[in-house]
């Protein structure tokens, strides 16, 4: 999976993703709370598209967002439709960004199959988030959904969706599980950085 074929797929799609997103806040909230959104957190939203999740960090009173997407239209369209002291858009491949301030939680939220090295990404937010901060991958679709909606829709910019028990496994050198659900309508994997070498 090439990111160029990520970054045009996603530009071209920027328009009107927002109306394409679901808001069910009985499972936002559920995720948020797996990934430790709480009053005076730093939050990394990674993959972040127009910002479907900041007016709900914003709501929880967190501190600041550093909301990142590899796709430029997204970010623009995430800029011109929220603008707040505490969130900052950032078009850059959240793979590699650095925030180069300490954040308590990184979420990945309706994005993870988009990245081709699950455990690249996974290294490099074990790397971001200091002992103590949460890492949470979640979907607000079950897993055998997300798939198909994928391989119909996406299938050159995005691999299965593993489940939630491998995922947590590769957590593991980096992190303790503290939330896995994988079933219809649902997918989280969160977990707390433990020390490592």
């Amino acid at each position: 999976m090439k990111k160029e074929k990520v970054i045009a797929f996603f530009d071209r799609l920027a328009e009107s993703w927002d109306e394409r997103q679901p808001r069910d806040p009985e499972k936002i909230g559920f995720i948020l709370d797996c990934a430790g959104v709480k009053s005076n957190a730093f939050v990394l939203d990674v993959a972040c598209g127009t910002g479907i999740l900041v007016p709900w960090y914003l709501q929880r009173n967190v501190c600041r967002v550093f909301a990142v997407d590899i796709s430029p239209a997204m970010i623009k369209a995430a800029g011109e439709r929220i603008v707040n002291e505490r969130v900052k858009f950032i078009c850059a491949d959240a793979e590699i960004y650095d925030p180069h301030v300490p954040v308590d939680c990184c979420l990945v939220y309706n994005a993870f199959p988009h990245f081709a090295d699950p455990f690249a990404l996974i290294k490099h937010m074990a790397d971001i988030l200091p002992v103590g901060g949460t890492l949470t991958v979640a979907h607000s679709f079950g897993r055998e959904e997300l798939n198909r909606h994928h391989a119909e829709e996406a299938g050159d910019v995005s691999v299965g969706l593993m489940p939630a028990e491998e995922l947590a496994r590769m957590f593991e050198p980096y992190f303790s599980p503290t939330a896995v659900v994988d079933e219809t309508g649902m997918y989280v994997v969160s977990g707390v950085k433990t020390p490592y070498v």
